[in-house]
């Protein structure tokens, strides 16, 4: 075989593996073929023309951005600082190469403004009561904006609120006047419902004499269950023995 030959063989056979590409199933690669975007490969084994194709790989996984603490002031002038996570994939990697110069980059700094701008049109008792609403109004214009770059944004979640020490005694307090509160409502209630059933029982009892005689026992129940040594019984003594007694103790002439 004339070396020449041998020669072009191995350079041929180097160009092809130096062309042959793997991709992993969550992986693609847009493919550039001097300078113009042809398509997207993968997953699997495919060749690029080498010197001629250039190829960006782009993943297809769900990613975390950590959205640093931000200084925020809230509708009511409350300044904080908040921070925040974005949970997001290319579903085109075409477009997030073209599109936009760093998808990740732009992406995290689109969090940012979207929550300073989001956080401040709201005051400070819903952000503490109303994280899930916020949570979706940010995914939304997030996913909104994002679009375009082929990117989807499928979950934005506040993390931690650092409130000014003041404002924390504050709410503290607020708290606790609201704890306050509601206890002496409660006993108010429980107050209303005691005197009530004390009216019935009552109205029950002066309409019921075979009611007063089982009270009357059930109370000599309870006191002989007590453990004092003197024992009172309170014994019902009829009207007309009372006239009586009263009549003799009224001497003639007085």
């Amino acid at each position: 075989m004339d070396m020449s030959l041998i020669v072009v063989v191995v350079i041929v056979v180097g160009f092809l593996i130096a062309g042959v590409r793997i991709l992993p199933e969550y992986e693609r690669g847009v493919v550039f073929r001097l300078g113009r975007a042809i398509g997207v490969k993968g997953p699997g084994v495919f060749i690029l023309i080498p010197l001629v194709d250039r190829m960006t790989r782009i993943s297809l996984r769900t990613m975390v951005l950590d959205i640093p603490p931000q200084d925020v002031i809230t509708k009511d002038n409350v300044s904080m600082k908040v921070n925040a996570v974005n949970y997001f994939r290319v579903v085109d990697p075409m477009k997030a190469v073209v599109e936009v110069e760093d998808y990740l980059y732009a992406t995290g700094q689109l969090a940012q403004t979207t929550l300073r701008a989001v956080l401040g049109q709201v005051e400070l008792d819903q952000l503490l009561s109303d994280r899930e609403a916020i949570n979706v109004r940010l995914q939304e214009i997030l996913d909104t904006h994002t679009e375009p770059w082929g990117i989807k944004v499928s979950q934005v979640e506040l993390k931690d609120v650092d409130l000014p020490k003041d404002m924390q005694s504050s709410l503290a307090r607020q708290a606790q006047a609201e704890r306050d509160r509601r206890a002496k409502v409660i006993m108010a209630q429980a107050e209303e419902s005691a005197a009530q059933a004390l009216v019935n029982a009552a109205a029950t009892l002066s309409t019921n004499p075979v009611a007063v005689q089982l009270r009357f026992m059930q109370t000599l129940i309870e006191i002989s269950a007590s453990t004092s040594n003197t024992t009172i019984i309170p014994l019902p003594i009829p009207v007309d023995l009372i006239s009586g007694l009263m009549g003799m103790s009224k001497k003639p002439g007085s």
